[in-house]
């Protein structure tokens, strides 16, 4: 009975080590995983998010907060396409999406349109879509493998921020995404009152 007792013990013992070993490894991964291994452990690639990130929070429900230096474009696709990067992206992760994104624009002809979720149907689609709210673009799964170079910018204007601008606005409306030494031309044309001359 004793020598029962005894080997139970260890057994419990042992068990609690394992347990504890365990969980010492999970919280060191954890701890030192990029935002860039998160994204491929659900299934994501990499390049959805722009290289440099080093700050980021996630919590055990899939939320997570991502913190850039400065807000920023990046291009895909052989450099047709373009992404917009706030200062702070957010959303939801869970396997092989990304919801209620906060943070993210995407680009079509010379509009900007808030990306509202991301999402991969099936790896061996090799697609991934981008839901913009009236619609859904696909593009190449492998156009994201890898995380892209950003360039810095100083004003962007969505389609969002264009729903109260009135006919007498629009040529204060210029272009959606602009750096900054663009951005300096522009007003100095309109402060001239010469918009129709700024070539982009």
């Amino acid at each position: 009975m004793v020598l029962f007792h005894h080997h139970n013990l260890e057994k419990q013992n042992s068990l609690m080590l394992f347990t504890f070993v365990l969980c010492c490894l999970c919280f060191a991964i954890s701890g030192d995983s990029s935002i860039y291994e998160v994204l491929k452990s659900h299934g994501l690639p990499m390049g959805l998010l722009p290289k440099g990130v080093r700050n980021f929070t996630l919590d055990n429900s899939g939320k997570f907060v991502v913190h850039l230096d400065q807000p920023c474009n990046s291009k895909f696709e052989k450099k047709e396409n373009e992404l917009h990067y706030e200062r702070n992206v957010s959303g939801t992760l869970s396997y092989g999406q990304i919801d209620l994104i906060s943070g993210i624009s995407a680009k079509d002809l010379f509009l900007w349109f808030e990306v509202k979720k991301i999402y991969v149907s099936s790896s061996s689609s090799g697609v991934i879509y981008f839901d913009v709210g009236v619609v859904s673009k696909q593009f190449s799964l492998s156009s994201f493998d890898s995380p892209k170079d950003c360039t810095t910018v100083s004003m962007v204007v969505r389609t969002t921020d264009l729903e109260d601008v009135d006919e007498e606005d629009d040529r204060h409306v210029v272009e959606v995404a602009v750096s900054k030494n663009l951005s300096r031309k522009i007003r100095y044309k309109l402060d001239q009152g010469n918009i129709g001359n700024v070539v982009l």
